[in-house]
């Protein structure tokens, strides 16, 4: 089990080892959960990941498992332990939802992610205007000091995912053609956010396409949707999506779900513009965005 900084990913990582040791010691999870004298639901989400669980109920699962390897034993308590340390999100807790703390902690952790946006520019690719112009649109009132503690959240989420310290994921942005479109901020953000894409394009590990007008009926229609993908060394659970909404968020990780959503992107991919292309046109979009910007000056 690979060494990580996020204790969201600790708690997945325990979760899937005391998934493997449990169907090792032949049961389910409705046994092992009454021979611990449990709900069924707080052992799923040990399993899944969802909860920290304290050292003692890991000592009690290992011995109701009859785990005797004293190496696995203090790595699963220690990993127990270190699970319930704060992450570096911890000090925006007064302006981030809480929900969108199960997501910070899983992103570095993946070794791709995709994002398909059919409104707005994804957030971990908005610069500091564009984010603080859709966080003064909010339907919810956000004060001018709060605006500004998220979009530094969103930056320093940016920064360390894409830090040299650590592998960075490889990240695949498919936008359909009317977030370039939708000049969020005005003609002039708008325009260094198309330029900002570009740019991100660029990177190695970024991939940015546009799926046109052109193409008329598409698989994303429904709205946009997240999916991460984890090393092959996690058997269980190597992808998830992730859905947002303005008040909640969901994860999605049934195996057959979480294929419809991956055939779903692999189609947008298809149906999108060639990267190279996809840059073509992102270069239009900004010359076009400037040439507003000046006529409304």
């Amino acid at each position: 089990m690979p060494a990580s900084n996020s204790p969201t990913a600790r708690r997945r990582r325990l979760g899937v080892e005391l998934r493997r040791l449990r169907e090792n010691a032949g049961m389910t999870g409705e046994e092992a959960a009454e021979r611990m004298a449990w709900s069924g639901s707080k052992l799923s989400r040990i399993e899944r990941g969802q909860v920290a669980t304290n050292s003692d109920d890991v000592r009690d699962l290992l011995d109701l498992y009859k785990v005797e390897d004293m190496g696995l034993r203090t790595s699963l308590v220690t990993l127990a332990r270190e699970s319930r340390r704060r992450g570096w999100w911890h000090v925006y807790g007064d302006v981030m939802p809480e929900r969108f703390e199960v997501y910070l902690g899983l992103e570095p952790e993946a070794a791709v992610l995709r994002f398909y946006q059919a409104q707005i520019v994804p957030g971990l690719f908005q610069t500091e205007a564009y984010a603080r112009a859709l966080l003064e649109a909010h339907p919810a009132s956000v004060a001018p000091e709060e605006v500004e503690r998220r979009v530094e959240l969103r930056i320093r989420r940016r920064e360390l995912l894409f830090s040299e310290r650590s592998p960075s994921p490889h990240v695949w942005v498919v936008l359909d053609e009317s977030v370039l479109h939708r000049p969020v901020g005005g003609p002039h953000v708008m325009a260094d956010q198309i330029a900002y894409l570009l740019e991100a394009g660029r990177r190695t590990q970024v991939t940015v396409q546009v799926v046109p007008f052109g193409i008329g009926v598409h698989s994303g229609l429904d709205g946009a949707f997240d999916i991460l993908e984890f090393p092959e060394s996690d058997i269980h659970t190597p992808k998830l999506v992730h859905l947002e909404n303005l008040t909640s968020s969901l994860y999605i990780e049934k195996a057959k779900e979480v294929h419809f959503y991956t055939v779903a992107f692999e189609h947008l991919r298809t149906a999108a513009l060639h990267p190279e292309r996809t840059r073509q046109v992102l270069a239009e979009m900004e010359r076009a965005m400037r040439a507003r910007a000046q006529d409304d000056e």
